[in-house]
């Protein structure tokens, strides 16, 4: 009897502790969702998390092999990898500024974060390196490409376990059974169904044609709310805009904010942005989120950078008085950060008109429960005089970038550029602005932005086309160190 009990105490350990052994395991291995951290606020507002790469992550390995796999699928413009969509890559860094990495369902995921549309960078010579600006607009970042990519590579047939887990292997080693047979099968199935469904809400518009530097936000959103864009007006499909500064935010609470003044309290404003980072009501991070609003309030636009003509910009100071330029651009200004009509302001309204009272209700149910429900968003009728900033690291400008140099703005609609290239990092010091009368260089190709083109307008805006020649250069260059 006692080698009977035996027996049956040790089949039972068998019988309910291998399971229990084998689900422990499991669970450490799948259960945890953690961020990768960083000590500096400004590593964090590049490579942070703001919950994204949880909900939405790509997992970090298939990342990296699609731009192998699907090498014919990248922008064709001279650039290796994820650098053909403008991402910038740092020294000991693996993935651009912008990127953000975590642990989620037993494998490290990675998706954008704000840094990706918020940062850029500047050569002041063809052959000088490129500094990095950060908190201001993506000049290099082609936005719409990426997504354009994405949807490509997993319509493609080759976007399958045989054909990229190879490639995994190639860069990462041998993968465990597990993980070869069970774990990246079943993500890089997860992942194609769920952009193939994003692809598919996405048909009512081409994210390609929006150029670097600029996004369709707000008809990303309806994609998002699945709006039925065969049914929508002509008006309502065309809306990208320039990524702009986010810089100095402290500095502007209380103004309206986004381009068409929409909203007037940065929280809100921020967490709206987080879901262009992959977040969702359940997975944001808060506190994360927060602290990169909480650096952004006193960061300072930057200084620029070359040399100026003082005796000019002192010339050019005067001007801006006389024009009364600081009324709608100067903090304490009368009109700054208030909305002008569009009727009198006169730019294009395509931007504008994309923002509907359908869109702000449906932005009202994203945080149901209090206390983060969105209660300031509404409709406009123009555009948000913004202050300026760091003007001269905004290029290009007018809010839907259609216009290259502040130098080109103070002209008149009529004499601006029709078309010129955008995603250039080179700096024209002259005209304030990226050099953007050049299609190609030492091997690279630039995007041809075309401003007779739907929501790319570069009419309006006449406020000092009327001064000569000289008086425009002279307040240029005082606008150069705002």
């Amino acid at each position: 009897m006692d080698r009977w009990r035996r027996r049956f105490w040790i089949l039972l350990a068998i019988v309910i502790g291998v399971p229990l052994l084998a689900g422990i395991v499991l669970a450490m291995r799948f259960l945890p969702t953690r961020a990768v951290t960083y000590a500096s606020d400004e590593d964090h507002f590049k490579y942070g998390s703001t919950g994204g790469y949880a909900a939405s992550g790509f997992p970090y390995w298939i990342w990296r092999a699609m731009p192998v796999v699907f090498k014919d699928r990248l922008p064709q413009n001279g650039r290796p990898g994820y650098e053909a969509f403008g991402m910038v890559f740092e020294p000991g860094h693996d993935l651009p500024i912008g990127t953000q990495r975590g642990r989620n369902m037993g494998i490290d995921r990675v998706f954008v974060n704000c840094a990706m549309c918020h940062h850029t960078t500047v050569r002041e010579s063809p052959d000088a390196p490129a500094r990095v600006y950060l908190a201001t607009g993506a000049a290099r970042f082609d936005l719409g490409a990426f997504e354009q990519f994405l949807f490509d590579c997993v319509s493609d047939e080759r976007f399958r376990s045989e054909n990229i887990v190879p490639e995994v292997e190639r860069q990462a080693g041998r993968l465990s059974l597990l993980d070869h047979y069970v774990v990246y099968p079943i993500a890089i199935g997860l992942m194609q169904q769920r952009i193939l469904m994003l692809r598919q809400r996405f048909l009512g518009f081409q994210p390609v044609t929006w150029g670097p530097g600029r996004v369709d936000t707000f008809n990303s959103a309806k994609a998002l709310f699945n709006f039925p864009f065969h049914d929508l007006p002509q008006r309502e499909l065309w809306g990208a805009a320039d990524f702009p500064s986010v810089w100095n935010q402290k500095a502007r609470r209380g103004m309206h904010l986004h381009w068409d003044g929409n909203n007037d309290l940065v929280d809100e404003r921020n967490k709206s942005a987080a879901f262009g980072t992959g977040t969702t009501p359940a997975s944001i991070d808060v506190e994360a989120i927060n602290r990169v609003e909480r650096w952004l309030d006193t960061l300072k636009a930057p200084a620029y950078p070359y040399k100026i003509d003082e005796a000019l910009a002192a010339t050019g100071a005067k001007i801006y008085q006389s024009q009364r330029c600081g009324d709608c651009h100067d903090f304490g200004g009368k009109y700054v950060g208030q909305v002008t009509p569009i009727a009198e302001i006169g730019t294009d309204r395509f931007r504008l008109d994309s923002y509907t009272y359908d869109l702000a209700v449906n932005q009202s149910m994203l945080y149901a429960g209090e206390p983060y429900r969105f209660k300031h968003f509404r409709k406009t009728f123009g555009y948000a005089n913004a202050p300026l900033d760091g003007i001269w690291a905004r290029a290009p400008y007018l809010h839907n970038g259609s216009v290259p140099t502040l130098r080109d703005l103070l002209n008149v609609p009529e004499q601006r550029p029709k078309s010129f290239y955008r995603g250039d990092d080179l700096y024209d010091q002259v005209n304030a602005g990226f050099v953007s009368n050049v299609g190609s260089e030492n091997g690279r190709t630039y995007f041809l932005f075309d401003t007779t083109k739907l929501s790319n307008g570069n009419q309006g805006h006449t406020y000092g086309t009327q001064l000569t020649d000289g008086e425009k250069n002279a307040l240029v260059e005082y606008l150069k160190k705002l």
